[in-house]
């Protein structure tokens, strides 16, 4: 069904202030919002047919934290201090924080608009714990820490809410075992999300207005290889084949309800953070770094035993790795590292040498397996933080890093960390659509630095000195 793009009878402005939506929506690639599931979302089919669209490049690493944050910041992860969810602290080797939003270095989009005066409403984008005060409303994200109530901005907003709504949903658990449950869970917290965003959208006119959906990534780590038919171990049939168009058009419904609030001069951002893909399996770093002589236990560990956990000689141990999505490799370097034996001259050689061997992995059928090495001091503008001091990604991240060690094999069919069927892609969605200029096109390839730029630019203010990327030509 064709959505009205928009009522005429909410214009009444004389002189009409460009408004804007932002639509977030968690690890949704290209493939699948403008491809596969286009056909069950006529409300985003109308925005991609009348809009300008785009694959969008995610940071280096494509995970939630630091992308969503780069994106509303316009600053590279490595300013940021941000590079995945979990840090390690001060040089510590297993002392880890999670990143919060007080450890910005630069205000958000979000934050620099209320300086200017605007009135922006901000719904669960990460990093949203403790919620900033904005000129607005600020709700937290799904990084919340448990049990935390002061997760709204301004504070009394949370009891309107959850008499309204009930208590909010943050973020869904997931068991393996109890998948019809989950997939409820997930519609529902989806649900309750985006009834809250009506609410407060039609609550007053706003400068920005953006909601961030975290039920989409969800749904890919869960059910991928329920719903791809290209993963190994898809069965035709299976009681959650359809999971992925069934949440799809629930999503697009809530999505039309939101549109149907906006007015003429409001333009609309439909974008994603990092795509998803199927994940291959699990290569053990920890495990690899052990076999090659750069860690060394003090006893065997027992198959599945976190590095926090096993028994590490650091006197003989000169590299140590850190799982998830790609893989996180520290020296035990001397004067940094509590117990670094690594002299600061023998550290190029170290480097170069480890390179090398890992130039050298073969994946379980014997053929070479990609590896991308990347030393964040060089690819970022800065580096802030504890940044690690390698970055890999294995076979263009389609297999995880399990950061555990202990097993009979390098290679893991499945997470080392609990049940997961996905992992991240590098290309997210860009879908601008405005009002005055409702036409479709492709933009070709973008990337994630240049959203901030190019809402600014489109709102009329300026850019910030901070700001290290261009807006986005055509916008």
């Amino acid at each position: 069904m064709r959505i009205p793009l928009w009522p005429r009878h909410l214009m009444t402005e004389d002189k009409p202030r460009r408004r804007l939506l932002i639509i977030g929506l968690d690890a949704v690639p290209p493939e699948m919002l403008f491809d596969s599931l286009l056909p069950v979302m006529p409300n985003v089919r109308h925005l991609f047919e009348r809009g300008a669209r785009a694959p969008l490049r995610s940071t280096d690493p494509p995970i939630t934290v630091p992308a969503w944050p780069v994106m509303f910041t316009g600053v590279d992860p490595g300013t940021l201090g941000f590079y995945g969810f979990r840090h390690r602290r001060a040089h510590s080797y297993f002392d880890t924080y999670v990143p919060a939003s007080t450890l910005l270095p630069v205000p958000t989009l979000w934050q620099w608009l209320s300086q200017k005066g605007r009135r922006v409403s901000v719904i669960g984008m990460p990093p949203g714990y403790p919620p900033p005060a904005i000129n607005g409303y600020y709700i937290s994200d799904f990084l919340t820490p448990g049990g935390k109530t002061d997760f709204t901005h301004p504070l009394p907003l949370k009891a309107e809410l959850e008499a309204k709504f009930g208590p909010y949903r943050f973020d869904v658990v997931f068991r393996a075992h109890e998948r019809v449950q989950l997939f409820q869970d997930i519609l529902a917290m989806t649900r309750q999300r985006f009834a809250i965003a009506d609410h407060l959208y039609r609550r007053e006119r706003w400068d920005v207005f953006a909601i961030h959906e975290i039920g989409t990534d969800r749904l890919h780590h869960a059910y991928w290889k329920y719903f791809d038919r290209t993963h190994p171990d898809f069965v035709e049939g299976n009681p959650f084949q359809h999971a992925a168009e069934q949440y799809y058009a629930e999503l697009d419904r809530m999505i039309g309800t939101l549109l149907e609030s906006a007015d003429e001069h409001t333009a609309v951002l439909l974008a994603s953070d990092h795509g998803s893909m199927r994940m291959s399996g699990c290569f053990c770093i920890n495990q690899w770094l052990q076999e090659r002589g750069y860690l060394t236990l003090r006893r065997p560990a027992p198959p599945g035993t976190p590095i926090e956990k096993a028994d590490v000689d650091w006197s003989r141990t000169r590299v140590w790795g850190a799982g998830g999505y790609y893989a996180r490799l520290f020296f035990n370097l001397q004067g940094r590292e509590p117990q670094g034996i690594v002299r600061p001259e023998e550290l190029p050689d170290l480097r170069e040498h480890l390179i090398a061997d890992l130039r050298g992995l073969k994946l379980p059928d014997g053929r070479p397996m990609k590896v991308d090495v990347m030393d964040p001091h060089r690819i970022y503008r800065s580096v802030r933080g504890d940044p690690p001091d390698l970055m890999l990604y294995f076979d263009d991240l389609r297999w995880r890093s399990a950061g555990t060690l202990g097993y009979p094999s390098l290679f893991l069919k499945e997470n080392d960390t609990g049940p997961d069927d996905a992992v991240h892609g590098f290309d997210g969605v860009f879908l601008f659509y405005d009002p005055l200029n409702p036409r479709g096109r492709d933009l070709g390839p973008q990337k994630i630095l240049d959203v901030t730029p190019t809402l600014l630019r489109w709102l009329g203010e300026p850019l910030p000195d901070h700001v290290q990327g261009r807006p986005i030509p055509g916008i």
